[in-house]
Formats: structure tokens, C-alpha cells, sequence
């Protein structure tokens, strides 16, 4: 029988990984090796880079679950990392070659966030060059989890992972969702990404797709959804 996939957890932009641990917690309680790396929020590619050389510790097959910009860098990293049996997706970018996150979401209704985000002063470190970005404080509950209670999203207003702005227009030059299984969880109150990206994206990569009547946070206020995903994608590897 094929070994169990360790289910590798990438954040995205404006958190960490400690917004997995309800979901870290489910996964465990059914046997899942799970781990969930630092993820730089520096540039797609050096990301994925960053990444990647974490998987090297790794031993067995592996499943990516990426959320917002980490599903850009789980696509990217997937090709150059052994034994991957799939790719999920929430609420997140899949980029084709020649996309960035910022440009794959124009077509679609601009979400709150778009106009909820700003710029550092000051570059950001280890970017290639220009800002940093941050969501507005007293606009980050409504934009990026309107589904968590207050006393959740407070903390995580005022201790958010920023991304480089160049993160966001950097092109894609990988597509990893175009030869490895996918699975997508739509979050359908998203005021991150527009739904109707996401459904975009979903459908463009044929992957097994849910939906999920939550925020963008929807894996911290319903982890038991985004496991349940999870869990079927490991099934299938």
C-alpha cells in the first residue's frame, strides 16, 4: 500500500501559521502527519523556493494545502518537489504562467480588501524592492475574517504577517495545478478574494471543488470543512 501523504500547510498573506492549529488538531486526531512551515510572503518564487527546501526534511508523499497567496507557492513549489499526490486549495490563488495575484483577480468585483490595504514607508525586507502591505487595522475583522469573533480577529489585526506588494505582482512562471490532482474550497463571503475569482480558478483547473458559506478565514471559524477537504484529497492519493 502507498504511504500516507504528510498534508504540508502553507500560510498566506497578513498571517502565520498558527490559524491552522483547529485544523492541525482534526487532521491529527485521524493519523495525519501534518506540518505547517513559515511561509517568507517575499515573492512567489523565492517563496516556493523557501518552501520546498523545507520538503527535503520530509519523508513520504506529500499533499499541499495552500491558502491566498500559498496557493500560488504551493503550485509553483509543487513540480520540484518528489512524490507530490495533490494540490488544495482555499480561497486561494492558483496562478497560470504569466499571472500574479494581483492581475488573475481584475476581471472579477474588486473585494473589500483591495481598498482595505496599505503600503509601508518604508521597503520591504528582503523583497525585491517596493513596499510592504498591511490591512488597515480597524478594517481587517470585516475584510479578512468576518466570521471569527472579536476577540479572535483583534489579535490577528495587530500581529499580521506582511506581504511585499512586489509578492503580489510578481508572474507566475510555474503552473503546478496543470499536472498534479487539485481540490478548491470556495469561501462564498470572502472579502479577500472575489468568490467569482475563485470559482474561476476552480473550475480553469478542473479541481474537486466545495463551497463554504464563510470568510476567508474559513479554515480558522470552520476547520471541521476545510479538514473534511483535506481528508478527501488524502484518500485519493
Amino acid at each position: 500500500m502507498a504511504a500516507t501523504p504528510t498534508v504540508v500547510l502553507v500560510h498566506g498573506a497578513f498571517v502565520d501559521a498558527s490559524g491552522y492549529a483547529g485544523l492541525i488538531r482534526i487532521l491529527q486526531s485521524e493519523g495525519i502527519e501534518v506540518r505547517a512551515p513559515m511561509n517568507p510572503l517575499r515573492g512567489v518564487v523565492s517563496d516556493a523556493d523557501a518552501v520546498t527546501r523545507y520538503t527535503t526534511t520530509i519523508e513520504g508523499p506529500i499533499l499541499w494545502w495552500g491558502t491566498r497567496t500559498g496557493g500560488a507557492v504551493i503550485s509553483h513549489a509543487a513540480p520540484n518537489v518528489r512524490d507530490v499526490t495533490g494540490l488544495v486549495f482555499l480561497s486561494a490563488f492558483g496562478l497560470d504562467i504569466g499571472e500574479s495575484c494581483a492581475s488573475v483577480g481584475e476581471p472579477f468585483p474588486a473585494p473589500l480588501l483591495a481598498l482595505a490595504n496599505i503600503p509601508t514607508p518604508y521597503d520591504a525586507p528582503g523583497a525585491v524592492g517596493g513596499p510592504d502591505l498591511f490591512i488597515k487595522i480597524d478594517q481587517f475583522h470585516e475584510a479578512f475574517c468576518a466570521d471569527l469573533p472579536d476577540e479572535v480577529a483583534g489579535p490577528m489585526a495587530v500581529s499580521q504577517r506582511p506581504i511585499s506588494a512586489a509578492a503580489f505582482t510578481e508572474a507566475a512562471t510555474v503552473a503546478g495545478w496543470r499536472e498534479i490532482p487539485t481540490w478548491y474550497m470556495v469561501s462564498a463571503q470572502d472579502n479577500a478574494i472575489a468568490p467569482e475569482a475563485e470559482q474561476f480558478m476552480a473550475k480553469r483547473m478542473e479541481a474537486v471543488t466545495e463551497t463554504v458559506q464563510g470568510s476567508h478565514a474559513a479554515f480558522i471559524a470552520r476547520p471541521d470543512v476545510a479538514a473534511g477537504l483535506i481528508l478527501k484529497a488524502v484518500a485519493a492519493a
